[in-house]
């Protein structure tokens, strides 16, 4: 895997992934920033939500359950100290879906935190990370 970030100014960069795909970053104002990006420590946020939720969707849907919509809510405490490391992480899954089973969900996020979503047991070394899900049944 490769990517590459390029310095346009200020404190602004634009990464692009080996995919091609882009995204701006930029620094808050109080540190030369325009702020017209996220920071780089909230996209390994979004990151991580968004490998989590890809595992947990596949693993449901895997198990043939009726899943409709999927949402990581992530909330994240850092070191005060450099370097300010994520020291914990709470993920809490709001889950869509017919007739959704407790433990067929819960074991899907069990999985991803356990063996699959490698950004999170990366994040898992500095940071504490705990989960929590609630079930949204729709028809």
């Amino acid at each position: 895997m490769k990517a590459v970030v390029e310095w346009d100014g200020d404190v602004a960069f634009t990464g692009t992934t080996e995919t091609g795909h882009r995204v701006a970053m930029d620094g808050p104002p109080d540190h030369g920033g325009r702020n017209r990006g996220p920071r780089p420590t909230e996209l390994v946020l979004v990151g991580m939500g968004g490998c989590t939720s890809f595992d947990v969707v596949h693993i449901l849907r895997k198990a043939r359950a009726d899943v409709r919509g999927c949402t990581a809510r992530i909330e994240a405490d850092r070191a005060d100290e450099d370097p300010k490391v994520f020291t914990r992480m709470h993920v809490h899954f709001v889950v869509r879906g017919h007739d959704l089973k407790e433990a067929t969900v819960e074991r899907a996020i069990r999985l991803s935190a356990e063996k699959y979503c490698s950004v999170s047991i990366m994040l898992g070394k500095t940071a504490e990370i705990t989960h929590s899900f609630e079930i949204v049944d729709v028809d």
